[in-house]
C-alpha cells in the first residue's frame, strides 16, 4: 500500500493582509503563535494518520502561500497549475510551479484566459472529478482541464460567498461516498450531488461555518477543525475515525484543515492510484 503524501507550507508569514473573501478581515489579524502551533498540530495528526508531509518553503509578501491545496490538481504524475483570479495570489504561482517541477511532476498551466483555483475547486470522487465554479474558478477551465487529463467533470455552482471554493462545502470520503452542505450549491448542483454519489451526508450550518467540509482524508481517519461534534458523530457510524484539531486561526482568513494541504499522490477518494514505480519516484524526489 502506497503512503498518502501531502505538501504543506509553514505559516511563517501567514496572515491578514489582503481581503478577498467574506472571512477575511484586516481588523480582525491572526496570531502568529498561535497559528504556528495549530499549523503545527495539523501537521502532527497527519503524520500520525499515517501519511508522508513535504514542505514548500513559505515566502515573504505570500500570506496565503500556506494554503497549498489551492497550488494544483494533482493527477497522476501531472499538476494541473492554478491560475488565481486574485492579483493577491498570483504571485504564488511560480513557486508552486517550481517546487512541484523540481518534485517529479509534468507541470501544465490553466487554459489561458480563465481561472482556475486547484484542489480548492477541483475533487474526485471515485473516477469523476467534481468542478466548483463561479466565484473563483471558471466552469469553461474545468472542462477543458478534463479533457486533457481524460476524466469526466462536473460542474458545480457555488452561490454563497462564504463558501468561495468548493473544498469549502464539500469532501469526498471514498468513491460514492462524500459530505456536503446543501446551501452552498443551487438546487441543480444539490441534485447532481444526490444522483451521483450514492451516499452524500449533509453538515449542519453551524458546522459548515467552522468548516466541517474543509477536511483531509486519509483513510479512513477524517481530520476537521474542532467543533462539529455532530459531523464526528456521522462519520463514526459511517466507520470512519473522526480526529479534531483547533484551526480558528486560519478560519480568520477562510481556511481549515483541507485548504492547508494538497494530496500530493491524488485525492485519497480518487479513483487511480500510482503505479508502485511512479509512486516511488515522485517520494523519492521529495
Amino acid at each position: 500500500m502506497n503512503t498518502p503524501h501531502i505538501l504543506m507550507c509553514p505559516p511563517d508569514h501567514y496572515g491578514i493582509e489582503y481581503e478577498i473573501n467574506p472571512w477575511m478581515s484586516r481588523s480582525c489579524q491572526s496570531d502568529r503563535e498561535i497559528a504556528q502551533r495549530q499549523w503545527h498540530d495539523l501537521r502532527t495528526l497527519i503524520e500520525a494518520s499515517g501519511a508522508q508531509v513535504s514542505t514548500l518553503d513559505p515566502v515573504p509578501g505570500l500570506p496565503d502561500l500556506v494554503f497549498t491545496a489551492n497550488a494544483a490538481l494533482i493527477y497522476r504524475r501531472w499538476a494541473v497549475l492554478s491560475h488565481f483570479r486574485h492579483p493577491q495570489r498570483q504571485g504564488e504561482e511560480p513557486y508552486d510551479a517550481t517546487w512541484l517541477e523540481q518534485h517529479g511532476f509534468h507541470v501544465q498551466h490553466a487554459p489561458e484566459g480563465v481561472f482556475f483555483e486547484g484542489a480548492g475547486d477541483a475533487l474526485f470522487c471515485g473516477d469523476t472529478l467534481f468542478a466548483g465554479y463561479r466565484i473563483r474558478s471558471d466552469a469553461r477551465g474545468h472542462q477543458r482541464i478534463g479533457e486533457q487529463l481524460g476524466v469526466r467533470v462536473i460542474p458545480l455552482e457555488l452561490v454563497d460567498g462564504y463558501y468561495y471554493h468548493l473544498d469549502t462545502c464539500f469532501c469526498p470520503l471514498a468513491p460514492g461516498r462524500a459530505i456536503y452542505y446543501p446551501a452552498a450549491f443551487d438546487d441543480y448542483g444539490r441534485r447532481v450531488l444526490a444522483e451521483l454519489i450514492p451516499e452524500l451526508v449533509p453538515v449542519e450550518e453551524s458546522e459548515a461555518r467552522r468548516f466541517a467540509c474543509n477536511a483531509v482524508v486519509i483513510g479512513n481517519v477524517v481530520i476537521t477543525n474542532a467543533g462539529c461534534p455532530h459531523l464526528q458523530q456521522q462519520l463514526r457510524s459511517l466507520g470512519f475515525e473522526p480526529r479534531e484539531t483547533s484551526l480558528d486561526e486560519f478560519v480568520k482568513s477562510g481556511g481549515s484543515a483541507k485548504c492547508l494541504t494538497l494530496r500530493l499522490d491524488g485525492e485519497e477518494a480518487a479513483a487511480w492510484k500510482l503505479a508502485p514505480d511512479e509512486q516511488r519516484d515522485v517520494v523519492a524526489r521529495a
